[in-house]
């Protein structure tokens, strides 16, 4: 199931997963090239996040409930869960960090945030794939259940505007006696969206608070960090990643995000031949050996279109042979990447083909 947000909305695209008690991912993209994972299990959500790979999100939960360090505290997790942040959780309530109750929050919360964020998307793409469900699970809950509850939150957050024009803004005592319970955090530094992971309340409470102190001039607010960087805008490039194998999409996704690339990985190449003309990547990392269409066909049909004729195209694969170097340069592909790679080897190719 794929498509445009201007086809369907979003509540509308969870809600028939919901229904069909479909377990696997929707990949959500704004407009503005924004990404969000949302996971599935028979229908009921269990898991979303955006693509920091820098654990802010994480951070911001975790100093809300005074353990700042607790990050550092981890040794080498062995549960295997190759969703960084889901992973992290996890790895500290097997360490004992975090009680079961104080995970099961942070994932009800990560959840209700990446919705705040997506149910008022009107431009944009979806893609929904079927893949088993992410493990260990701590909670899920039905979007059915919810939905009005988010119509209510971005109804009032809009109420805010033009005082309030982004969670991204952040706020500036101007009376030391306003706002007790969010007064600590409040430095000119700390954003709308920072206050409501630390103080456990939904983005629209938040934004009430300070709307009615701007009022009474116990506040003000400085420009959000979204609208600064609209000022130097540098677009970043776009790679799309293909492989059958889940664990290498979800590690080239982070790895790349976590460095500034804007990524889509895709298991399927059937779905990836629609996505590539649809979002006209920078660079294409495509893996040799896949079910439906193979890299080294994959890459000849992209070759023969003109608007693909000159697109990096790295071979990701496997094996490690000559006939398969000479194949991949027959069909006109531009590198050639061995599975197992690193990070830095990774991140080495992919500079040298997509510059910025």
């Amino acid at each position: 199931m794929q498509g445009t947000l201007r086809e369907i909305d979003v509540s509308t695209i969870i809600n028939l997963i919901e229904f069909g008690q479909r377990t696997g991912e929707l990949l959500i993209e704004s407009s503005t090239g924004k990404f969000w994972f949302l996971f599935f299990d028979n229908g009921e959500l269990i898991y979303a996040t955006d693509t920091d790979g820098k654990l802010t999100r994480l951070r911001d939960y975790l100093h809300g409930l005074g353990l700042d360090d607790a990050l550092d505290q981890l040794s080498t997790s062995k549960l295997g869960i190759n969703v960084l942040e889901y992973g992290q959780i996890w790895a500290l309530l097997e360490a004992n960090i975090l009680t079961p109750e104080q995970a099961r929050s942070i994932l009800e919360s990560t959840i209700r945030e990446v919705l705040f964020n997506i149910i008022g998307l009107y431009e944009g793409t979806f893609v929904f794939e079927i893949n088993t469900a992410l493990t260990p699970k701590l909670t899920k809950f039905k979007f059915s259940q919810v939905s009005s509850e988010y119509s209510r939150q971005i109804q009032t957050w809009r109420k805010f505007y033009p005082v309030l024009q982004s969670i991204d803004q952040c706020p500036i005592l101007l009376s030391e006696e306003s706002l007790p319970q969010l007064n600590a955090w409040i430095d000119g530094k700390t954003t709308i969206r920072q206050l409501s992971r630390y103080a456990w309340l939904d983005i629209s409470r938040i934004g009430q608070l300070i709307y009615d102190a701007i009022a009474l001039g116990q506040v003000a607010i400085t420009p959000s960090a979204m609208n600064l960087s609209h000022q130097v805008k540098i677009k970043s490039p776009r790679i799309l990643c293909i492989d059958d194998s889940i664990t290498i999409c979800r590690a080239v996704e982070y790895i790349l995000h976590n460095h500034g690339f804007q990524v889509m990985a895709v298991s399927s190449p059937i779905k990836a031949l629609s996505l590539i003309f649809q979002h006209n990547p920078d660079l294409i990392l495509c893996d040799i050996e896949m079910p439906e269409i193979d890299g080294y066909e994959l890459c000849g049909m992209l070759r023969k279109s003109s608007a693909f004729a000159k697109v990096p195209i790295i071979m990701l694969t496997g094996k490690d042979g000559f006939i398969d170097r000479v194949k991949a340069r027959m069909v006109g592909a531009t590198e050639y990447l061995t599975k197992p790679f690193g990070e830095k080897e990774l991140l080495t190719t992919v500079e040298k083909y997509c510059k910025r």
